[in-house]
Order: C-alpha cells, then sequence, then structure tokens
C-alpha cells in the first residue's frame, strides 16, 4: 500500500487509540502507511540487512532464540531461521480466538512494526494490511502463551499464513491459507533476516484483549449505573446517598461521576418525590453505596484504559534496531505492564455482578409494595424466583475466575526465560467474566423493567422511562411464568451489542443531559 489520501489513520505515525482500533477493526476508519511511515520501515529493514552482511552478532537476526542465543546462524541461513521460528513457535491449542480479536492483533502488530524499530519489509507490513483490509483473517488458537518473550505461539499462528501456512476465515468459513490464496491469487512471502522474529515478539494477544476489555467493561458500567437507579425507583429508594457535597469529601473521580450520574437518571421522578417523607432512614448498600462499588470500578476501568493506550503505542520486539550499528536486546516483550491491571479489571467487573446480584435479591422479597417475586400470582408461578438463581451461579462462576492469573510465574526455556508474566491468561479471563456481567445485568434489567410497571400510575425520570420503554420493545410484562431464558437473551442481545447503553446516551444527549463528564469518555462503539 502506497501513500493514499483516503487513509485516515497512518500506522506507525499517528496515536492508537482504543476507539481507533476498534474503529479500523470494524472498518469504519481506512489504515495505511504515508511517505514518513514508509521510509523508517525501510531505513529499519535496511539496518538489519547491513547487520548480516558486516557478520556482527546480534540476537535473532544471526543467532538461535530462546536458550539457542549463542547459536551462530550463517548469513546463508538467517532467512530459513525466519521461516523455522512460524513453524516452531506454532503450538496454541484450544477454540480459535474470535476473528475480531485476531484482526485487532494485526492491526496492533502492523502500528508497532511500522515505528521502525523492528527490521521488517514494507512487503511484509503490505500483507498484514491486505488481510485486515480483505477480511482474511488468520485462525489463533486461544491456548499457549506465557505472556512473556511476546505472545509467541498465538502469533506465530496468527502469521502462518504470511508464508502460506495455518488457516484463515475466508468468506465466513475456515479454510486453508494455501486455498486461500489459491483463491485471490496470492504468493507467499519470502521473509527476510529477523523478521520470522519480529512477528511473534511482542504482547498484541494480550494487548488485542485488552482493547475489548476496555470497550466492554465501559459499556458494562454505563448500563450498571442505568440499571442500579432503575431498582432502586422500583424499590423506592432515596438518592440522598448521591448528594455532591457527600462524594467532595472523598473525592474519588469514579464514585464522584456515579453519583453525578445517578443525580442525573433519576432528576425530576415523580416516584423519587412520591415517597421523599417515608420516614425509610437508609437503604441497603447495593442502593446505597453505588457510587463507592461501581466507582470504584470505574477507576480500574481508567487504569487499564491508561496502560492498554501506552502499549498500543508501544514497541515490544526485541532486539530494537536503533541503528545498524546499534541494536537493544532488552525485555518490552514481557507481558506484566498489561497483566496485573489486567488482573484487577477482572476483580472490578466481577464486583459489578456481585453488587447487581443482590439487587436482583432485593427486588424479589415483596417489601416496600411490590409483590413477592415480581408476581401478583405466586405458588402457581414462581416469578422471577429462579433468573436470580442464574445471576447467583454466574456471580460465583466470575468469582473463581478472580485468581490474579500475574500472580504465578512458570520458568520456560530452560530457565533463560525464568520469569513470564501469564497475562495471555488475565485477557482472556477478563473477558470470560465481562461475558457472565452482561448476562447478570440483563437479569437485573428485565427484573427491573417487572418491577417498576408496579408502581404505576407514577412515573420514574424521563432516561429511566426510556430506558424501561426501550427494553419493552423487546420484552414485555410477564404477567405468569414463561420461558424467562428467552427473555434474559432478548436482553443480554441489546447490552452485549451496546445497544441498549448508545440509546439511553442518545435519549439523554437529546435532552441536553451530559451522562458524562470530564471521566471516563469514552465512545464504545
Amino acid at each position: 500500500m502506497s501513500t493514499n489520501t483516503s487513509i485516515a489513520f497512518n500506522y506507525g505515525i499517528d496515536v492508537l487509540t482504543v476507539q481507533k482500533t476498534i474503529a479500523i477493526a470494524s472498518g469504519k476508519i481506512k489504515a495505511g502507511f504515508n511517505a514518513k511511515a514508509i521510509e523508517q520501515i525501510r531505513a529499519s529493514q535496511q539496518a538489519v540487512q547491513d547487520i548480516v552482511d558486516s557478520e556482527r552478532t546480534v540476537y535473532g537476526v544471526n543467532t538461535g532464540f530462546g536458550i539457542l542465543a549463542n547459536k551462530p546462524i550463517s548469513a546463508a541461513d538467517t532467512a530459513t531461521l525466519q521461516y523455522k521460528i512460524l513453524q516452531s513457535h506454532s503450538v496454541g491449542v484450544g477454540d480459535a480466538i474470535s476473528t475480531e480479536v485476531a484482526r485487532i492483533m494485526l492491526i496492533t502488530k502492523a502500528h508497532a512494526l511500522a515505528k521502525g524499530f523492528s527490521g521488517v519489509q514494507l512487503t511484509t507490513l503490505q500483507r498484514i494490511v491486505w488481510h485486515i483490509d480483505n477480511d482474511i483473517i488468520p485462525v489463533v488458537p486461544e491456548k499457549g502463551s506465557v505472556g512473556a518473550s511476546g505472545d509467541l505461539a498465538p502469533l506465530s499462528h496468527l502469521f502462518l499464513p504470511l508464508i502460506g501456512l495455518g488457516e484463515c476465515m475466508y468468506k465466513g468459513k475456515r479454510v486453508p491459507t494455501a486455498e486461500v490464496f489459491a483463491k485471490e491469487g496470492v504468493v507467499p512471502i519470502q521473509l527476510g533476516p529477523k523478521e520470522g522474529l519480529a512477528l511473534i515478539n511482542g504482547t498484541q494477544f494480550i494487548l488485542s484483549f485488552a482493547v475489548k476489555a476496555v470497550q466492554r467493561m465501559h459499556n458494562c458500567l454505563e448500563a450498571a449505573d442505568i440499571i442500579g437507579a432503575m431498582t432502586l425507583e422500583s424499590l423506592t429508594g432515596t438518592n440522598a446517598p448521591f448528594d455532591s457535597r457527600l462524594h467532595d469529601l472523598r473525592p474519588f473521580a469514579g464514585n464522584k461521576l456515579v453519583a453525578q450520574r445517578l443525580r442525573l437518571l433519576l432528576q425530576h421522578s415523580d416516584i423519587m418525590q412520591s415517597h421523599i417523607d417515608c420516614g425509610r432512614v437508609q437503604d441497603p448498600y447495593s442502593l446505597r453505596c453505588m457510587p463507592q462499588v461501581h466507582g470504584a470500578s470505574r477507576n480500574a476501568w481508567l487504569h487499564l484504559k491508561e496502560l492498554t493506550e501506552i502499549e498500543l503505542n508501544a514497541v515490544t520486539d526485541n532486539p530494537i534496531i536503533l541503528s545498524a550499528d546499534d541494536t537493544i536486546s532488552g525485555g518490552n516483550f514481557h507481558g506484566q505492564p498489561l497483566a496485573l491491571p489486567l488482573d484487577y479489571a477482572c476483580f472490578a467487573a466481577a464486583e459489578l455482578g456481585n453488587i447487581a446480584d443482590r439487587r436482583c435479591y432485593l427486588l424479589l422479597e415483596g417489601k416496600w409494595g411490590l409483590p413477592m417475586l415480581l408476581m401478583k400470582d405466586v405458588g402457581l408461578n414462581s416469578g422471577f424466583m429462579i433468573p436470580q438463581y442464574t445471576t447467583a451461579a454466574l456471580v460465583t462462576e466470575n468469582k473463581t475466575l478472580c485468581f490474579p492469573a500475574s500472580a504465578d510465574s512458570i520458568p520456560t526455556s530452560l530457565g533463560q526465560e525464568d520469569h513470564v508474566s501469564m497475562g495471555s491468561i488475565s485477557g482472556r479471563k477478563l473477558n470470560k467474566v465481562l461475558d457472565n456481567l452482561e448476562y447478570i445485568l440483563a437479569i437485573e434489567l428485565l427484573s427491573a423493567c417487572q418491577a417498576i410497571e408496579f408502581r404505576r400510575p407514577l412515573k420514574s425520570s424521563a432516561i429511566l422511562e426510556f430506558a424501561h420503554d426501550y427494553i419493552r420493545r423487546y420484552v414485555g410484562f410477564a404477567e405468569e411464568d414463561r420461558i424467562f431464558a428467552d427473555d434474559i437473551n432478548k436482553v443480554a442481545g441489546t447490552i452485549k451489542d451496546f445497544s441498549f447503553v448508545n440509546a439511553v446516551n442518545d435519549f439523554a444527549s437529546g435532552k441536553n443531559i451530559a451522562l458524562n463528564q470530564g471521566y471516563g469518555v469514552f465512545d464504545i462503539g
């Protein structure tokens, strides 16, 4: 790909954010290489070739890898070495990761290599972009990376198609790369010195799961505030704990934002006004402490987002090629900088589910004017009892996923690589917790929509009434038992595809209500 005025993002030059990464992956932004990027890519590749010609020993260029770093490789074999590293390191097992995450891996790797410190050929980078632009995405097994010395196994599978091996998702089917190339009239790339190592040394597997987690967790945080406010209204809770004066005395940014959002979500509510002098002194913690609990999870999310965006613009190859005479062998491939915040975010996401389950339970108790189990005729009907069983099961499953993968390390490469991050597991695990969280929030939303109708003819705020009506497009009020799994899946779909949060935010914006001001502003796509 040459310089192109239609390119909106320049690999290796522009600053990559989570939002831009997702926009490129979804085809909303066209990305490629401008003249400056091409210049730095070619200069770096020439530096590697100069090293080979000079016979100066540099790790990975003319030596073996890992424990074999002291094994010299002849100039004639340097290209063969790169071909073999992709073959030998393709040891991933398990199910394939999603094509979206694999596509993000391609994007983030192209950006890192295009910075010009890795010595790859322009043609190699152009082929990577060809895969992205043509939606021919390599098949990458989910397991096999220990998150240090790079995500070696998954990145090897990601780039096997460059040399005509492996498999790709092609027109919706899993197809051997050789068949894809035959149909597309494409031939394999001839890798040059160091290229195989540059392709597989890096954190792009961990990073891509982090990118998705940042997007998905933000959506869950937004949804949790809206749904929690609906539950509070259904239970005739008070908005007093969200007073700005209270949170100014303990000014954590996440807490203050959640309190502000809850105030806005609940303003001008007839339900709130109807019980202002009811004499109830305090609500249970799962209602009263939403700013503290949701807010703490917001802070964890922001920490993950900030570190993810540093990594998105980092060079995680080894060795780093500064010039033909200046190379550095280091540890930029080590996944620990992301492994720790991914584990932290995992706890934070699990806690969102934990407090949501408690609110589901409150809705079923038959207190404060609501019927037991949210149905008038129970006994013959079980009402909303059993959906809460599901939230309890999912919350417990999430607890089992909260053991921090980064707390463990198993030596590899005969002790040369004696401390590894396990960040690849942290990233996958966080996204599993988010899978469960989306269902937990869906069940609370389904229950809150049922409960709020027992407050009629009183109305909640305009925003929460819109949120209720939006869900009623998918599921109706339950007069009696039915297959609630169908309802749960329909509501969960609106959370998983971001449509619920986006619709509520758009409605609020139309009312000139800014639910996000100055902290954590993020377009979930």
